[in-house]
């Protein structure tokens, strides 16, 4: 029998017909909408956007389009899906994150919670498994899966003190330069968005990633196309890396103020900086009572168990009287301001979050949170909601379909109660999120 003729023949056995319809791709009329496009433009409003199928057909005033399901939107805000350029995901389950946790069913539940948070891709920063590489990965990026789409770094490149118990014991550990080009080559067949290395002392806790041994990973990947991102602390760490050529900043730089010599390095180099300010909230916030603990949307990320962990008295203290608490809160305002120069200096900053790394650091919410810290340290909203869609689509190269609402991308949009060019935290009265031209979610609060 031809292929054809087979082909014929089951979906005759599927349908139980002979009248089959190809499905017509969907017709929608969004209308009379507030829009932030994602390229820092001003809200416009009495917006019309048409969609058909996975994308924007046309944006503007008073379109018609026969056959079209129309959806009113009036006072309500439309902006792009978010994208976090610094992730993790699988490892996490309820108060724990270990490499048990990571399985099918752990990765698709988070995948689709990130999604109900309007973030419909991720970028997973060096700590995947082998799990997603057979298929996994590649149909969420094609859409073929629900949840948020998921990019990885495959294996990130750390120091030679292996964790075996660790979730992070996949990474691979140099102890010379030489052994970084054959580490490379298994790497390259994952076919990661970037290459992710740690060069950092963890507080003193660890040693660091060599220059010798960070300056190979960055020239072996570039000689196979491969962009590198690195985890780090101290700005001369930035500025040594900066100069060997890397072209991400995975952190924010905490430990000083950035000078006018990074800056210029950072710019004429081209590097994109995340930098990930709820990270270091997170390190001291819970010691008082942020306003946020209480809030709804902030619960429904949690795993459970956590909010009983973070909310006991026991917990607060020993944040509190950690020996790193006055540290912390000190980076955190060091990384505020560096986000600030470091944007009006003129380069590129994307959000990421380092969400999911580990329970504090929940996947979806921290996003949100992440904008209004960029927002407290004096950026406008529209500029955190840029560097929350197209910025982190350009860092995850895939600004050409998703990061902005415009003519011939795809479909990634959330729709809004309020406009958060008003209040940034207005992105958190999520209505319906829609990925590839489809409503995907009514929001975490709407199940």
């Amino acid at each position: 029998m031809k292929p054809t003729l087979l082909l014929a023949g089951l979906l005759v056995f599927l349908t139980g017909s002979m009248h089959i319809h190809a499905q017509q791709p969907g017709l929608f009329l969004l209308k009379n909408a507030t829009v932030i496009d994602g390229t820092g433009t001003a809200a416009r409003e009495n917006v019309d956007i048409l969609i058909r199928g996975e994308r924007i057909e046309a944006i503007g005033n008073g379109i018609k389009a026969n056959g079209a399901k129309e959806i009113s939107l009036k006072g309500k805000t439309v902006i792009p899906a978010l994208i976090s350029a610094h992730a993790h995901i699988g490892t996490l389950k309820g108060t724990t994150s270990s490499a048990e946790n990571y399985t099918r069913e752990n990765i698709f539940r988070q995948l689709r919670k990130y999604q109900d948070y309007g973030v419909n891709s991720i970028l997973v920063m060096g700590t995947d498994r082998p799990l997603i590489f057979n298929g996994l990965r590649d149909s969420t990026v094609a859409g073929l899966l629900p949840g948020a789409r998921l990019f990885s770094a495959g294996y990130g490149f750390n120091t030679p003190d292996p964790s075996p118990g660790s979730w992070m014991n996949l990474l691979q550990r140099p102890a010379t330069p030489e052994e970084v080009p054959a580490m490379m080559d298994k790497l390259v067949p994952l076919k990661p968005t970037v290459v992710k290395i740690w060069v950092d002392d963890h507080g003193g806790n660890a040693q660091k990633m060599k220059p010798e041994i960070y300056t190979a990973i960055i020239r072996e990947a570039h000689k196979r196309n491969l962009r590198v991102a690195a985890h780090l602390f101290y700005a001369e760490d930035a500025r040594a890396l900066t100069e060997a050529g890397i072209d991400i900043i995975a952190h924010s730089i905490r430990d000083k103020v950035v000078d006018e010599d990074l800056l210029a390095k950072m710019k004429q180099h081209q590097v994109t900086y995340i930098p990930t300010l709820s990270l270091d909230e997170y390190q001291f916030a819970y010691a008082g009572n942020p306003d946020w603990i209480n809030d709804e949307f902030f619960k429904a990320s949690l795993e459970p168990g956590v909010f009983e962990m973070i909310t006991d008295k026991g917990y607060a203290e020993k944040v509190r009287n950690s020996p790193d608490y006055e540290k912390n809160m000190a980076a955190f305002q060091t990384a505020s301001e560096n986000l600030k120069k470091i944007f009006d200096a003129g380069i590129t900053v994307a959000l990421g979050t380092d969400s999911g790394a580990f329970p504090v650091r929940t996947q979806g919410f921290t996003e949100h949170l992440e904008m209004e810290l960029m927002v407290r340290a004096g950026l406008t909203p529209l500029q955190a909601v840029m560097l929350a869609t197209l910025n982190a689509a350009g860092a995850l190269k895939i600004d050409n379909d998703y990061g902005s609402i415009q003519k011939g991308k795809k479909a990634d949009l959330i729709i809004l109660s309020d406009n958060p060019e008003k209040d940034i935290k207005n992105t958190r009265k999520i209505e319906s999120v829609w990925k590839d031209g489809k409503e995907s979610s009514k929001g975490p609060l709407k199940k």
